[in-house]
């Protein structure tokens, strides 16, 4: 009954996001408590709720302050001005702007945080899509690519959470997916080229009549410019980032004192402190209500049971002649399987299982592992409904959360499947 009823609610939230039939927030909110009092849960749902909400507090936290950073930055004209030079040197190529997202991506990926990959590189770089009035979908996609594809760095999560699950060691399961995972990162690059060539080819005669030369400011742009703090500015983003990468302080922490730095330095006038932070409020609300509905979302489907539910009828379900082929049929369903369970659930409550059932046949716990990290929560995880990260994605990108499924769930699948037949030519992958 709980298994049921938690894959028919993920189903129908998909459906009513993807058809565009509920706005994503209303989606997250409605469906799962519907479904909490259908499986006689009801009395409980304030406490998953509030468990939920506490859960993703910190992310919705640091959003909100996160936009109201990077927008005041703009104002200042900051942005405005790294945005003119790179595009000065990159001339209008789209195939050059998508190559370098890319790349900046894979850099700011190293941490392997996803909020602090997607809070670098999508401010710094949908200006420049702007620009050239490429589609934000392309930006996005890109981005997801490449931060899915470093996910499975040793000290990124779901690594991590698979070796301690199965109780191996984190070097014996990274290290034999190093190439594979070079061969996805070779696969993101050439999808990466490919959205650029299809964007040129979009833009076509367009992209000569794009003026690459500053835009004249209206008076009010100009009033909020300051040229003469370029450097503080640019030097206040670069110490933000440092901060938030090597943790001096929380990331909302981090974004609260640079947004207050920001206003003091640059707008001490308190009138127009208040006028700044109204202008920008309403898409860092908008973005944040969406992060705390993921969070009631999120706190439902794993205090209701659902989730733990599904892990097992997931299991009790499989035919014995798939046993055989089980580490396989995990690579390969790894990242779409990023849709319907979060990363705890999964590692820790249905990756034990599947492992015990491919032992019984005779695949190794480590092959298992390294299956599972191929796509899920890794490359799928820029997708997943159930990671908040993916809403800073696509807040920060202007992206609806259908739309960015629609554009990315192929091209992602696709590197995860690289990842997979590469594992399985290196023998990592039993078939």
């Amino acid at each position: 009954m709980l298994a049921i009823v938690g894959l028919i609610t993920i189903l129908l939230v998909l459906y009513l996001i993807l058809s565009k039939r509920m706005t994503t927030m209303m989606a997250l909110i409605v469906v799962p408590m519907i479904a909490c009092v259908v499986v006689g849960e009801g009395a409980q749902l304030t406490s998953f709720i509030t468990s939920g909400i506490n859960s993703v507090a910190a992310t919705g936290t640091m959003f909100i302050f996160a936009v109201l950073f990077f927008g005041l930055m703009s104002d200042t004209g900051t942005f405005e001005r790294v945005v003119n030079k790179i595009i000065s040197l990159i001339g209008t190529n789209p195939i050059k702007v998508c190559v370098g997202t890319f790349v900046i991506t894979l850099l700011t990926h190293l941490d392997g945080s996803g909020a602090t990959t997607f809070l670098i590189t999508v401010p710094a770089m949908l200006p420049i899509y702007q620009k050239l009035k490429m589609k934000p979908q392309v930006l996005a996609t890109i981005v997801a690519m490449g931060a899915g594809t470093m996910n499975l760095v040793p000290w990124g999560g779901p690594t991590i959470r698979a070796a301690t699950a199965l109780e191996v060691s984190l070097t014996d399961l990274y290290n034999p997916m190093i190439i594979p995972q070079i061969c996805g990162l070779v696969a993101g690059l050439a999808i990466t080229v490919w959205f650029g060539v299809r964007e040129k080819q979009r833009l076509g005669i367009a992209l000569e009549h794009v003026d690459i030369t500053p835009a004249p400011l209206s008076e009010e742009e100009a009033a909020l410019r300051r040229p003469k703090l370029f450097w503080f500015n640019l030097l206040l983003i670069i110490a933000t980032i440092v901060c938030l990468v090597v943790a001096v302080l929380p990331p909302a922490g981090c974004f609260m004192a640079a947004t207050v730095i920001a206003l003091l330095v640059n707008y001490p006038n308190t009138k127009l402190q208040s006028k700044l932070i109204d202008s920008h409020a309403e898409a860092a609300m908008m973005m944040a209500s969406t992060l705390f509905a993921a969070g009631v979302f999120t706190g439902i489907m794993s205090g209701s049971g659902m989730l733990t539910a599904m892990a097992d009828g997931l299991v009790n379900i499989l035919p014995s002649f798939i046993a055989s082929r089980l580490a396989l049929l995990l690579g390969i369903f790894s990242m779409p399987l990023s849709l319907l369970f979060d990363p705890d659930s999964f590692y820790y409550a249905v990756l034990p299982v599947l492992a015990q059932a491919g032992e019984a046949v005779g695949i190794p716990a480590l092959a298992m592992a390294r299956a599972a990290i191929c796509g899920q929560i890794t490359v799928g995880f820029p997708i997943s409904p159930l990671t908040p990260s993916t809403f800073l994605l696509i807040g920060l990108s202007g992206v609806d959360l259908g739309d960015h499924q629609k554009h990315s769930f192929i091209p992602l699948w696709i590197v995860s499947l690289v990842i997979v037949f590469m594992a399985v030519i290196m023998g990592q992958i039993p078939v």
